[in-house]
Formats: structure tokens, C-alpha cells, sequence
């Protein structure tokens, strides 16, 4: 266990592990207030009005400015019109009016007309018209009541002493007139105008004098107003005035006043309404980052709670995530200062892959995508380019893209040789990143300011990549985390345990190589971690070093001494070298990983040679005496070792063993351990048992695979026959 982890496990035992978590996020969230306080704390700022401003002012938010708007709304209905419409019909009713009254003039006349004739009939002589106040009153009864009053008798009079042809001129006459000057709009006010004009048109008529004024009164008196006011289309327009002017907002980075410019009335009032003038001792920034922080410390939280490893790992990956994160954040905040500075670009340094591939190797992928987006959100604020309490959306994307691609990149290269190319693979995605942003801006940007651009993605993805590589062993040690240059070195002949097995158990020594060839190859055909398998074969046995001489693989030119011990004496010797092996190991302080192998690779199984050789004696024996204490294998590469281990055993004791034979075996110690539930604890599945199957089998054909006789052999052969 590293120093750190040993520490807090102290900690967390003092306080307890919820308050432990707890304090430890609270922790993280205040660090994280505190950097980012300085990005939402509004600037004080000494504005009058009427006064120069000593600096560009931006506006932090965006807001509807509602009297701009309201002005820009008056303006639009200012310039809409009254709506007024042409009621067409009024000519044809006007038209209508005219033709009766003199079609009422020619029915008087036909009436006059057809009295006389029978009255001529009746009395035989030529009788006279009536008089023409006679022929008035007729017509008038003829008339409504408004003709006959707005209308004078000289008009009547002129009609009824006219002849039916000249009276049929005249009303054509005259509709043609009233049809023509009625086509055209006549407002109220310009009513007496149209008059005028129908009078022009009748003026040089070829009617006689009497008949024209009566023509002319007639079309006067036809003439009225045509156009009207539309109250609704009216308030239509209008409305649609309104509408179509969209609102006067002031977006948030908007210029409001730029340094040295006078600040007049309205860009006061544009202070105002975006808070800076009163925001001194406004909270309301400091309550949205505290709730943003919560939002997303509770949301990374979540993360670790559905996390399905131990609740010891839990703990342990909470605090590498914390560290890590803390990091991140105080080497954001040192770049953003040189943001303040003008160099807006420098957020496109930071190296925003190097969390996410740290996390990705210590702990879990889930985790490291949970990261990526907390850190994300967080340098929007950072990179604020010094406006107050705004997000930088752009800084934000490429951070989560070029984390994300990392997590892509490893999760398909869970290797930390990897790493390097990682790096590579992010700048590529950086500069994709880069140049989408810059495409997007529709900007002009020249050719220095785009070098700077590549320039930056290349130092943040090989940066992302260099920091990982040399903060790794620091977490690796200081948590105790088996790293691939520990397995390394543990893997080295020279280390003292090594050379313990090397001289005692020179047997077992190269038993465990062989098993850490077969091991390493079925572990590594099923994507598990090879190199620990390796390893933890080199010391899984370590235990037989206590008694060497009761192993076969020891045995070389002795007798067998379980031959003259009882069995239940056997299988406690051979039981003990996995709890005198777990000792040893744990005396020399080896990793956790290894020693876990060492008390695992047997599992609870059961030692058959020796069981039956007591049931054989009439001992009378309990089979659970008769099994390994375990634990079961717990995980794949503990399983595999076990597996390996079985199998080069049951191979090395047979003599000359075939292909069919090493197959048959492998598939059989395979098939008992899995009737034995000795992989119910660990998450290998049967697809990949039967990977493990033939890669074993592969590899063991490879070394007991026939050997040629050579004819000097055969010669000695024969010659010792």
C-alpha cells in the first residue's frame, strides 16, 4: 500500500468513510470556488454619468433592453398608415339612383302620354298636356322623399320638357360621367372636388343649357365618398408593425462602452439594466457557481456510487479523481492569467487530455468521461477572456473533445506504452477541434495567428501526453497502484525472492516459468493484464521454499518422503505452502496484486491424491480437511494462474504426452474447476475460458511438440542395446 493511500485509510478509519467522502468533496468544491471566484465576482467599477469611461466595458449577461425596443415598436407604427378601402359598389348604386329618376321621367311622360291618347279617344278631340306642375307632382311621387329634397324643380322641370331621345343622351351621359369620376378614390375631404371634375366632364356636352345644369345637378348630386377608414385592417397593420420588429437585446460580451468614450444617458441606462452599475454587492454570481459546483461534484459523485468495484477502490479513486482534479483546475487558473493579458489563445495550451488519460489508466473509463465533462464546464468559466461571469463555449468544446478522444484512443489501448501515441492521436483531434472553432467565426485570421493555433494543439496533446507519463509513477507509488515499471521490476532474477526460489526450490523456479509462459499468453488472448499474470506466477509458490524436498518438481535423485509420512501430514505441508507463501510475501511487502495470486491460484480445491490415499488406508477423513482454505480466484488473472498452473503440472508428468493428450488435459483441469465452482467469484465468462482453452493448448504443442531422431542418437541406441 503507498503512503498516500496509507494516510488517508488512517483518516478514514479516524472519521469514518461517509464523512470521509464527504469532507473530501467538500474540500474539492471549495478549492474549486476558490479559483474560479475571482471569474464571477463582479467588477467594481466608478461610472457617473456624463463621465469617461476608463476602460472597455462588456455586458456580463444577456438582456432584453424593453425602451429601446418599445422605441423601435413606435417608430414601426409611425409609419404605418391608416387603411382605407374602396367600397366599389357605391358607383354601381350611384349609377343605379340616376337611371331611375330618368327612367321615372320617361314613365311620367308614357303615362301623360297614354292619358291623352284616350282621352282623345273618349271626346274625339286633340286634348292638351297638363300643365308641368302637374307633371312635377307626378315625377315627385315617383321619387323618394331624399331626391325630391336635395334635388331642386328646375331639374324635374328641365327633364320632363325634354324629348326621350335628348333624355337618353343625357343619362348616358351622365352615368358615363358619375362610372369615370367615381372609379377613383374620393375621400371625405375631396368630395367636392370629384364634383367639380364631373361637372368638367359634362360642361362641353351637346346638350341644350337646361338639360346640361339638370345633367350636372344629377351627377353632383350622385357623387358622394367612396373610400373609407378600415378600423380592423388598420389595427392589423399595426399589429403586424409590431411583430415584425424583433427585441433590442444586449448580448452578453457586447461592447456598452468602450474606454474613453463619454457615457451618455442611454449608455447609462444600458449600465443600469445589465446590473453593472449596482452589482458590488450582488450575490447572485457566487450562488450560481456554488450551484454549479454542486450540480457537478453531486453528478461525479453519482459516478463513483454506481461504480462497481470494492468500496475500497472507491475510496481510492475518489481521492486520485480529487487530486487530479485539483490539479487541473490550479494549472488552468495559472494559464487564464494570461488570459487577463490579452492572450485569449492561451486556453488552447492547456493540456486538457492529461486528466483524462490519467484517470482512464488509474481508475475507471466511466470515471474519466465524468472528469472530462466537470473540467470541461469548469475552464468555460476559467477562460472567461475577463468577462464577468460568463461562459466560454469554445474553450469548453475543445476541452471535453480533446478528453474525449483520449478516453477513445486508450480505451481501445488500455496499454501505458500507449500513452505517447495518445498524445499524438489528440493533437490530431485538437487541431480538427481548433480549426472548426476558427470556421465557424467566419473570421480573418493570418497565417501567424493560424500557426499559433497548430502550435498550441501540438503542445496540448504531446503536453497531455508528457505530464501523464511523468505523474503516473507518482500515483502508481503513492497508492500503492501496481504499475507496469513495478511489475518490471519485480520481474528481475536479481530481486532477493527470486533468487531465494532459485536456490532452494530451483524445481519450482522453473516450474513457475513455465507457468508464467502459459499464463501470460491465455491472459493476454482474453485482453487481460499479461504481465501481472507473469509475475504473479514468478512468486506464486514462493511458499514451497519452506520445504522444498515434499514438491516432485524438487525431488531430483530422492526418494519421495510423502511416501513415509501419513497422508493427513501430506496435504498439510502441501496445503500450508499457500499460507506460508501469502506470509513470505507479505513479510517482504509485495503488492497486493501478487499476493492475492499467491493465496488464489488453488482456490478451495480439493487434494484428491492425498484424499484417496487416506480413504485408502481406512483413514477416516472429512473432504473439506482435504481442500485449500482459499479464497476462490477473485479475479481473471488469478483464475488463469491457477488454470496454468494445474496444466503444466498434469503436462510435465506425462511422458511423451501427444497433441490429442495436452488438449484432453487442458480441457479436463478446465471442466473440473468450473464443476467445482472455483470461478463463481471472478467475472471470467465461458467464451473466454474457451480462449483460454486454446491458447494454453497452442502453446503448450509448442513445447513438447515431437522430436526428430537423429542417427547419431539412434547409433547409441542400438550400441546400449
Amino acid at each position: 500500500m503507498g503512503k498516500i493511500q496509507h494516510q488517508v485509510t488512517k483518516i478514514k478509519n479516524l472519521l469514518g468513510e461517509t464523512l470521509f467522502q464527504v469532507l473530501l468533496i467538500i474540500l474539492v468544491g471549495l478549492i474549486l470556488f476558490a479559483s474560479m471566484y475571482s471569474n464571477v465576482k463582479p467588477e467594481k467599477l466608478d461610472l457617473k454619468l456624463f463621465s469617461v469611461a476608463d476602460q472597455t466595458i462588456r455586458s456580463p449577461i444577456t438582456v432584453e433592453d424593453k425602451e429601446s425596443t418599445e422605441k423601435k415598436r413606435k417608430e414601426a407604427l409611425n409609419l404605418v398608415q391608416d387603411v382605407y378601402i374602396l367600397k366599389k359598389e357605391y358607383t354601381q348604386n350611384r349609377v343605379d339612383l340616376i337611371t331611375s329618376i330618368f327612367d321615372s321621367v320617361v314613365e311620367v311622360k308614357d303615362d301623360i302620354a297614354d292619358e291623352m291618347s284616350q282621352k282623345e279617344k273618349e271626346e274625339g278631340q286633340v286634348s292638351e298636356e297638363p300643365p308641368i306642375s302637374d307633371q312635377l307632382q307626378r315625377l315627385k311621387q315617383k321619387l323618394t322623399e331624399n331626391e325630391t329634397k336635395e334635388l331642386t324643380d328646375p331639374v324635374f322641370i328641365a327633364l320632363l320638357q325634354s324629348s326621350k331621345d335628348e333624355l337618353s343622351i343625357a343619362r348616358d351621359l351622365t352615368v358615363t360621367a358619375i362610372n369615370y369620376v367615381m372609379s377613383s378614390r374620393i375621400a371625405a375631404d375631396d368630395v367636392e372636388n370629384a364634383k367639380k371634375r364631373l361637372e368638367e366632364e359634362l360642361k362641353y356636352t351637346s346638350l341644350n343649357s337646361s338639360l346640361k345644369n339638370a345633367a350636372i345637378e344629377l351627377g353632383r348630386y350622385a357623387i358622394i365618398q367612396n373610400e373609407f377608414y378600415d378600423p380592423t385592417a388598420t389595427k392589423e397593420m399595426r399589429q403586424q408593425a409590431i411583430e415584425a420588429v424583433d427585441a433590442v437585446r444586449i448580448l452578453e460580451g457586447q461592447i456598452l462602452v468602450e474606454e474613453g468614450q463619454l457615457i451618455s444617458r442611454d449608455i447609462y441606462r444600458q449600465l443600469e439594466l445589465t446590473g453593472i452599475l449596482d452589482n458590488e454587492n450582488s450575490l447572485k454570481p457566487f450562488a450560481g457557481l456554488a450551484l454549479l459546483l454542486v450540480t457537478l461534484l453531486s453528478g461525479l459523485y453519482y459516478f463513483f456510487y454506481f461504480l462497481d468495484v470494492s468500496r475500497e477502490l472507491k475510496h481510492m479513486y475518489l481521492l486520485i479523481v480529487s487530486i487530479i482534479l485539483v490539479f487541473s483546475i490550479v494549472l488552468m487558473k495559472i494559464l487564464s492569467l494570461f488570459v487577463q493579458l490579452n492572450y485569449a489563445e492561451i486556453s488552447y495550451i492547456f493540456p486538457a487530455a492529461m486528466g483524462a488519460m490519467l484517470i482512464k489508466l488509474l481508475t475507471h473509463e466511466r470515471l474519466a468521461i465524468g472528469f472530462t465533462i466537470v473540467l470541461a464546464i469548469c475552464g468555460s468559466i476559467i477562460f472567461n477572456e475577463g468577462i464577468t461571469a460568463t461562459l466560454q463555449i469554445t474553450v469548453a468544446i475543445y476541452i471535453l473533445l480533446s478528453g474525449m478522444a483520449s478516453i477513445l484512443f486508450l480505451s481501445k489501448q488500455n496499454n501505458r506504452s500507449k500513452i505517447l501515441q495518445a498524445g499524438l492521436f489528440v493533437t490530431a483531434v485538437n487541431i480538427i477541434v481548433i480549426l472548426m472553432l476558427i470556421f465557424l467565426r467566419n473570421g480573418q485570421y493570418t497565417g501567424m495567428e493560424y500557426g499559433f493555433y497548430l502550435i498550441a494543439a501540438l503542445a496540448s496533446g504531446i503536453g497531455s501526453a508528457v505530464l501523464t507519463i511523468g505523474l503516473l509513477p507518482f500515483f502508481e507509488a503513492g497508492f500503492g497502484i501496481l504499475s507496469t515499471m513495478k511489475l518490471i521490476e519485480l520481474s528481475n532474477p536479481n530481486h532477493p525472492l527470486l533468487r531465494k526460489i532459485l536456490t532452494e526450490a530451483p524445481g519450482t523456479y522453473h516450474h513457475s516459468v513455465m507457468v508464467a509462459n502459459l499464463a501470460e499468453t491465455a491472459c493476454e488472448a482474453i485482453g487481460a493484464n499479461g504481465l501481472l499474470a507473469r509475475v504473479g506466477c514468478y512468486y506464486h509458490d514462493m511458499g514451497k521454499t519452506k520445504r522444498p524436498q515434499f514438491f516432485i518438481e524438487n525431488q531430483m535423485n530422492i526418494q519421495n518422503p510423502h511416501d513415509r509420512i501419513p497422508p493427513q501430514t501430506s496435504k498439510n505441508i502441501i496445503i500450508a505452502h499457500v499460507t506460508d507463501g501469502v506470509e513470505l510475501l507479505k513479510k517482504h511487502k509485495m503488492p497486493k496484486e501478487i499476493i492475492d495470486i499467491a493465496e488464489q491460484h488453488h482456490g478451495t480445491t480439493k487434494l484428491a491424491f492425498f484424499y484417496h490415499k487416506a480413504i485408502q488406508e481406512g483413514i477416516e477423513v472429512n473432504e473439506a480437511d482435504y481442500r485449500y482454505p482459499g479464497p476462490k480466484a477473485q479475479t481473471k488473472e488469478a483464475a488463469i494462474v491457477g488454470i496454468a498452473d494445474s496444466v503444466e503440472a498434469a503436462v510435465r508428468s506425462m511422458v511423451h504426452p501427444t497433441h490429442e493428450q495436452i488438449e484432453t488435459i487442458v480441457r479436463k483441469i478446465i471442466s473440473d474447476r468450473l464443476s467445482d465452482d472455483q470461478f463463481c467469484e471472478c467475472d471470467i465468462t465461458l467464451k473466454e475460458l474457451e480462449t483460454v482453452a486454446n491458447a494454453l493448448y497452442v502453446t503448450l504443442k509448442g513445447i513438447f511438440h515431437s522430436r526428430i531422431e537423429y542417427p547419431e542418437n539412434i547409433k547409441q541406441k542400438v550400441n546400449h542395446a
